[in-house]
């Protein structure tokens, strides 16, 4: 995903991914951070999603697409969250920026609607983001660092009532969908999804995994857009 090519995508279903983050945040063992979590959707095919320093957590339209409901999704953000928990940071924003960046996500966050407030988050952040994607596309987090915010968000998950067959399933699909991509980014900046599968199933099993009905309805009422990909 070449910096040139970062973009958010707009308010719809941004506001749902938020409402689901802030739920998962809540249960993480670092519940707190500098200008508290934020989650935004980026407007890309690639299926990845991204942690930040401080709580900023971004997720592809890509990823949301391999996704096939709340729960699979919640373990996407949850993983993310888990990155920021255990400070895995990669030091890639600016302080400075950050902080008046985050200034602007308040705004937009108490309005959940506003577009110049979305626009000027849009731009404050273009390059903060690419510096972001720029370090993960190179180095990314290690192999053990993945597989331990793959194992804090099982933990994570459970606290927050959400089936921990959700994280095993995720990965299996992405396995699956990332073979047909031959990996894109996500291969060079993680563990395959298939790996870290197999360990995540080592040490908790796999006693299978349906969907909550009711969290699926809601799923696809939020993001039909993306899912239809429109």
């Amino acid at each position: 995903m070449p910096e040139s090519e970062i973009a958010f995508l707009p308010v719809n279903g941004y506001a749902y991914l938020n409402l689901l983050g802030q739920s998962l945040a809540v249960f993480s063992e670092r519940p707190e951070t500098f200008g508290g979590y934020h989650f935004l959707l980026l407007d890309s095919d690639e299926i990845n999603a991204f942690a930040a320093p401080g709580g900023l957590i971004l997720v592809t339209r890509g990823m949301v697409r391999c996704c096939q409901s709340e729960d699979e999704l919640a373990a996407v953000v949850a993983h993310e969250i888990c990155h920021v928990e255990k400070k895995h940071g990669l030091g890639a924003i600016k302080q400075g920026r950050v902080t008046e960046a985050f200034t602007i996500i308040a705004a937009e966050s108490a309005s959940q609607s506003g577009n110049e407030q979305l626009a000027a988050l849009t731009r404050e952040f273009e390059g903060s983001v690419g510096d972001v994607v720029k370090t993960l596309m190179t180095s990314g987090y290690s192999q053990g660092q993945e597989r331990e915010a793959d194992a804090a968000a099982v933990r994570l998950l459970q606290r927050a009532g959400y089936p921990e067959g959700a994280m095993i399933a995720m990965l299996q699909r992405m396995d699956k969908q990332l073979a047909k991509t031959r990996g894109l980014g996500f291969a060079k900046t993680h563990p395959s999804a298939r790996s870290r599968a197999e360990a995540l199933r080592r040490t908790v099993g796999d006693s299978g995994f349906a969907p909550d009905p009711d969290r699926q309805q809601r799923f696809t009422a939020a993001l039909q857009p993306l899912l239809a990909g429109q």
